[in-house]
């Protein structure tokens, strides 16, 4: 089986799940969306009420800034895979719960997997806080670090703000740009 096929297996498969209470409040899971063959995946924090609507993640106005950020470096977003720590919308965007995450990590434990990237950018505190619980995003923005994960092996970190964080502040902005731009001579390091 392909990448791509296994990656449809498993969206089919989140597509059902209600482990959670978050799935009975969405209108659409937001499994993930991009290049199975991807050398970098985004993993977000969780949809928003653009991506409940449509089922795809980033596509409202930090998937724009997204979008343009991605130019910038000469990347598209089929070039890259974008996923969510969770994977249906939590009421009135709030933050994701503790358990909610724990709930999501086998779907995004498995995309990983498959898709085997070079390098997972993470999007913001609670992406970050999913492999560096200790770490706090203010500090290590625009750092790569290694780990050593059960059942993924060793995997390349690089810690972002969150987009839609720095739509709304103009110095956490510059810096997610600055960050942003670094990303390729990150994936050469590796």
């Amino acid at each position: 089986m392909t990448k791509k096929e296994k990656l449809d297996q498993l969206n089919a498969l989140m597509s059902c799940c209600s482990n959670c209470a978050l799935r009975k409040g969405c209108n659409k899971v937001v499994p993930g969306a991009g290049n199975p063959e991807a050398e970098i995946m985004f993993i977000g924090e969780a949809p928003g009420k653009k991506e409940d609507e449509m089922g795809l993640p980033f596509v409202g106005a930090a998937g724009k800034f997204l979008d343009e950020m991605l130019a910038s470096i000469n990347l598209k977003r089929e070039d890259v895979y974008i996923a969510n720590v969770i994977k249906c919308r939590p009421p009135g965007n709030r933050d994701p719960l503790p358990e909610e995450i724990r709930e999501c990590w086998p779907w995004l434990e498995k995309q990983i997997q498959i898709i085997d990237p070079k390098l997972i950018v993470t999007l913001g505190r609670h992406s970050l806080g999913r492999f560096f619980p200790l770490m706090k995003i203010s500090e290590v923005h625009g750092k790569a670090f290694r780990r050593e994960f059960p059942n993924l092996g060793s995997r390349v970190f690089y810690a972002l703000y969150h987009p839609a964080a720095a739509l709304y502040n103009g110095s956490m902005r510059e810096s997610l740009i600055k960050d942003f731009k670094k990303i390729p001579k990150v994936l050469e390091k590796i």
